[in-house]
């Protein structure tokens, strides 16, 4: 279909659509054990209209068919059902913040772990790399970088990012308090960058589902952003749950600019750290 088309869908039509990708979602479930279904529906509903398009599907039964009997082609799909965009120092005022605050406490613990979930390529996981690096940190810290979606797991662990996005990643640096230049912790090769294997060694990769899974280790910070707000409500506590129960006493939970814990069921288990940046420390039992 054209986007002309699902722009005139009637609302019986898109009412259909919906129960449809509900089936999808509950197929995949059933197929292949990944767990999109407390995901927003306005969020869902729009990308799958973009891979029915990408796809040449007419119909969400087209798109249905060939995820079911095509593994190979779930597997390309997968790219609509989950999100990946990301920068470098993404809102560089998070990472200022995580710096300035954050970090001055966490260098009071004899070793530190940190949990990005919901990675996506990666960015954000070399960023606290370079962050924990130039503080001392590194060294006695273990990040754990945690995404659904294996292709972009394997390219966060992979570190290569194109070239031309350098610029833009160096301006989020200086921004976040850089202390040198982006460009000592990477290689430039056939328009690509490829980042210090130096700065992964304390990288653990790994498949983890925040809708169906446990939680792995106890951790002094959690980095979540730009992941919740494709959740519903039901999936947000869950998974807000899983970082409380990951923290330490009086561990940081640090989330996207448009997402919040007011309202939600563990509201009470945080207080705000640094609040602008929605960095949150998690209250003393």
């Amino acid at each position: 279909m054209s986007r002309m088309v699902f722009a005139e869908m009637t609302d019986d039509a898109t009412e259909l659509f919906d129960i449809e990708l509900k089936l999808l979602l509950d197929a995949v479930y059933m197929r292949y054990h990944y767990d999109f279904r407390g995901y927003a529906m306005s969020s869902l509903r729009r990308r799958m209209r973009h891979a029915m398009g990408r796809f040449d599907c007419e119909r969400m039964s087209d798109l249905q068919h060939r995820i079911l009997h095509e593994p190979a082609f779930f597997a390309d799909a997968m790219q609509y059902f989950t999100v990946q965009v990301s920068e470098m120092f993404r809102d560089p005022a998070y990472f200022l913040g995580l710096r300035e605050q954050v970090l001055p406490v966490l260098k009071t613990y004899p070793s530190i772990k940190v949990w990005v979930a919901g990675c996506s390529s990666g960015e954000e996981v070399w960023s606290l790399a370079i962050l924990l690096a130039e503080e001392d940190l590194l060294d006695r810290s273990v990040i754990y970088a945690t995404d659904i979606n294996p292709e972009a797991l394997a390219k966060a662990e992979h570190g290569t990012f194109a070239a031309d996005r350098m610029p833009l990643f160096s301006r989020n640096y200086l921004a976040a308090g850089g202390r040198g230049s982006l460009s000592d912790y990477y290689t430039s090769a056939y328009g690509n960058a490829m980042f210090d294997r130096r700065l992964k060694k304390q990288m653990v990769f790994a498949d983890h589902s925040l809708a169906t899974d446990s939680v792995f280790s106890e951790v002094h910070l959690v980095s979540c952003r730009n992941v919740l707000i494709y959740f519903n409500r039901e999936l947000q506590d869950r998974a807000v749950g899983l970082f409380r129960e990951a923290l330490v006493r009086r561990g940081f939970l640090g989330l996207g600019g448009k997402e919040s814990l007011q309202f939600g069921a563990h509201a009470d288990a945080f207080e705000p750290f640094v609040a602008n940046q929605r960095i949150y420390r998690k209250v003393a039992p």
